[in-house]
């Protein structure tokens, strides 16, 4: 028991560390960057929290979910319901809470429901709730905005962090980079949550469901509650994204999470590397910044806007079959398996 508490302690410890330093980086960045960059990064922020997410329940459990955007949805319209006044009834971080534990209650349910089912059918069934979300935006039109959707009204940066971000940076904080800062705390956090719990014994048990159900369900593994507590976890990282989402765009609407949105999120983890949350970050930025370096070289290529445009789902679906093809562990997993390859015939030493 004991040596358990301080294996968990030391695992803890660095992924605090980690997290400081990626704290470091990310004022570092935020700081020589400008206003429309700072979009981007809050951008790639909530993909990359929701796609570390869908990494745990795919990559970790094994559970193939289409309906991620959907669950985004859940937190977003949370976060524009609390948002609607100049003088909001809670806090940013009250509304991020509120907006997280909503989707997670909402994940519970849709877990339970589908706790019984695997594969194709867990993933048609979250299909139907990607492609049903939105239809509910439209008939409950007087509440939830209709097909223009809610205004998002994000209170201006409390003084003292205007303060602090001037004393840190010697920049006055625009409310671009405020909102940015809070994207990139929130993923912060929350891939310290997840990163914890994949590597707890809750962990374990996602991946002994995930390797061999037969043998987890013999180790007295429960299925059902291994499957949703995975599916719960991962509809709270969704939530947490839609709060983020909704507070950069400022606008939760029908159109913003279609079904292209879920399909973008399972992209990014399948292109980062399942499993891994640093291949979800990656993934995250490869759709964010990828489209404007593509249409960018058409145009430099003499294409008009559209057909540049219209060059980068092309790519992106060539870069998937690639990926799937040459590197099937995804690019991060493909390079730490090069890099452990690497150490393992230098540790060898050259043949004679």
């Amino acid at each position: 028991m004991t040596r358990a508490l301080s294996r968990a302690g030391a695992v803890l410890r660095s992924h605090l560390v980690l997290a400081v330093l990626g704290v470091v980086v990310i004022v570092a960045v935020l700081t020589a960057v400008g206003d429309f960059r700072a979009v981007q990064l809050t951008q790639m922020a909530y993909l990359g929290i929701a796609a570390g997410g869908l990494t745990v329940l795919t990559g970790l459990n094994g559970q193939i979910s289409l309906g991620h955007g959907a669950l985004m949805a859940v937190g977003a319209y949370t976060t524009a319901l609390l948002l609607q006044d100049d003088e909001p009834m809670l806090p940013l971080l009250g509304v991020l809470v509120a907006a997280t534990l909503v989707t997670l209650v909402v994940g519970a349910a849709i877990g339970v429901a589908a706790a019984r089912l695997h594969g194709p059918y867990l993933a048609g069934a979250t299909l139907a709730l990607a492609v049903a979300v939105p239809g509910i935006a439209l008939y409950f039109g007087d509440t939830l905005g209709g097909e223009q959707g809610l205004r998002v009204r994000v209170p201006d940066a409390p003084d003292w962090v205007l303060d602090l971000a001037f004393f840190v940076t010697g920049q006055d904080l625009t409310p671009s980079k405020y909102v940015a800062y809070l994207g990139w705390f929130t993923l912060v956090v929350a891939y310290v949550g997840l990163a914890n719990l994949s590597r707890s014994r809750v962990g374990r048990r996602w991946r002994a469901v995930r390797d061999d159900e037969v043998a987890a369900e013999v180790a007295g593994i429960g299925l059902g509650r291994a499957r949703v507590s995975a599916f719960v976890v991962s509809a709270a990282a969704a939530g947490a994204a839609g709060f983020v989402m909704a507070v950069s765009v400022r606008l939760a609407a029908p159109s913003g999470f279609s079904l292209t949105l879920s399909l973008t999120l399972l992209t990014a983890v399948v292109l980062g590397g399942l499993g891994t949350l640093t291949g979800a970050l990656a993934g995250a930025a490869l759709l964010t910044f990828l489209p404007d370096v593509i249409t960018d070289a058409g145009v430099s290529a003499g294409l008009d806007d559209i057909r540049a445009a219209e060059l980068a789902p092309l790519l992106y679906g060539l870069v998937m079959v690639a990926v799937i093809l040459l590197a099937p562990s995804g690019l991060v997993g493909s390079l730490r398996t090069a890099w452990h390859r690497l150490g393992h015939t230098t540790s060898k030493g050259e043949p004679s």
